[in-house]
């Protein structure tokens, strides 16, 4: 048995119940296969073993009081993974779907994106099964206080700095945030995405949208082809599927799609400026379903359906695609008629969208395939850059930051096609993001001697 196998059969033993972290792991691991030969120190330190394994895993009780004087109980969860190459960092969720495996999959996933981002950020993640959908601002305070009586002991500016996920946008931040300096009484850089009127960074909600949109342009390079009039599927209509949009159509490319958890929309004449100003009021301001934009501008909507479902079943021609909504929201199926329908190009801006099975039907297929550790990495980048202007107390304007982060995901490409490269994979942009993620804090690790 290879080392690389010989450490995915014990996590599969010690771990078999945590699916996402198995399939994380899987992926990652199984890629830096060929890192074994040449670097037998890596095998001899175990770096192969202890990087699959967080430094600690933090599991608390969240009690708090809804609007109607109950008290409920939820569970508050930070997986502190590694911290080889600077403090912890990683965004916190808030979705009834949050278990441990689920963070320990994303936590995973965070070392090797942060890695590559080249700035000094370990990896982490946290979150809770509270759900702030349908519960009032009230509520949604008192929990987030709640949450952070019990975290603020966990995290500091040079220890572990949390951002937002899923269900943890800009008002949650806010709560988290203020409640944290009432308890520690210091003004530090301890969350990003917070508003601009505390710390916070111009371009950081857009960031990851963007950035997704700014890999699949340098992937699209390689081909000597751009953005401009293709056709782009997007998934989900939060943040990141938002400003995917917004950037899309910036650069002339012609959004059709977006999708929340009762279905999805498809505006074949392509979403416009004026048409995606009234998704940000519906859903980052009155919170309604994405099925009201069928309705207001007459179009199809299909119930319990995603962009990938409705590309299958109605064999809608897409050029590129861009995942922005789930872990495994691209099955097999799904991948295989998104090529037979014209998708050449998936840039990912969700954590994981895609099986394994289906990554290897891209692969097969020589699409031009940007794993979220890549693909995704904008919105942790700017979220480091955040700290940097919390730390020096500046305010970078909106231009600096957005060709900051243009150079980081032009840098991250082309760190992913050189690691491939050296590594007998060339333009496999999986093999690469792992490889060159890995490489740097396996370093740092073996520095450091057996800690």
């Amino acid at each position: 048995m290879s080392v690389i196998q010989d450490v995915l059969a014990k996590l599969q033993e010690k771990d078999s119940g945590q699916v996402e972290f198995l399939q994380a792991a899987r992926e990652v691991l199984t890629s830096l296969e060929p890192t074994v030969s040449k670097h037998p120190d890596f095998v001899k330190a175990k770096i192969y073993e202890r990087i699959a394994v967080p430094d600690r895993a933090i599991l608390f009780k969240v009690p708090w009081v809804d609007d109607s004087g109950e008290v409920q109980v939820n569970r508050g969860f930070r997986i502190q993974f590694n911290n080889a190459i600077g403090p912890y960092k990683g965004g916190l969720r808030f979705h009834p779907s949050v278990n441990i495996g689920i963070i320990k999959f994303l936590g995973f996933e965070q070392i090797f994106k942060n890695s590559l981002t080249t700035l000094p950020m370990g990896g982490a993640k946290g979150g809770s099964d509270f759900d702030p959908k349908g519960k009032s601002d009230g509520e949604v305070m008192r929990f987030c206080q709640a949450f952070m009586r019990e975290l603020y002991r966990h995290i500091g500016p040079d220890t572990d700095v949390p951002a937002g996920d899923i269900g943890v946008g800009a008002r949650e931040i806010g709560y988290l945030y203020g409640y944290y300096l009432k308890i520690v009484n210091q003004n530090a850089s301890v969350l990003t995405g917070k508003g601009l009127e505390y710390g916070g960074s111009l371009i950081r909600p857009e960031a990851t949208g963007y950035g997704s949109v700014y890999f699949a342009s340098e992937m699209l390079g390689t081909r000597k082809q751009e953005i401009a009039a293709k056709t782009a599927a997007v998934s989900g209509s939060g943040n990141v599927a938002q400003y995917t949009v917004e950037k899309l159509i910036q650069l002339g490319a012609k959004p059709i799609t977006l999708s929340d958890s009762n279905g999805t929309i498809v505006d074949e004449s392509g979403i416009t400026a004026e048409k995606l100003a009234y998704v940000l009021d519906l859903k980052n301001y009155r919170r309604g379903r994405i099925s009201e934009y069928a309705a207001k501008f007459n179009v199809p909507f299909f119930a319990n359906k995603s962009p990938w479902d409705v590309i299958k079943e109605q064999n809608l021609k897409v050029d590129l695609a861009f995942p922005s909504s789930h872990e495994n929201e691209i099955e097999a199926a799904h991948a295989e008629a998104m090529v037979k329908n014209g998708c050449f190009c998936v840039s990912e801006g969700a954590n994981m969208p895609t099986t394994l099975d289906a990554v290897d039907i891209f692969l097969e297929k020589n699409v031009l395939y940007g794993p979220g550790k890549a693909a995704n990495a904008g919105g942790v980048a700017v979220s480091g850059l955040e700290m940097s202007q919390n730390a020096m107390r500046l305010t970078w304007s909106r231009e600096e930051v957005d060709q900051r982060l243009q150079g980081i995901m032009k840098n991250i490409h082309q760190s992913c096609l050189e690691a491939s490269e050296a590594y007998g994979a060339k333009g496999n942009y999986v093999v690469g993001a792992n490889i060159a993620g890995f490489l740097k804090v396996a370093k740092a690790m073996l520095a450091y001697g057996i800690v």
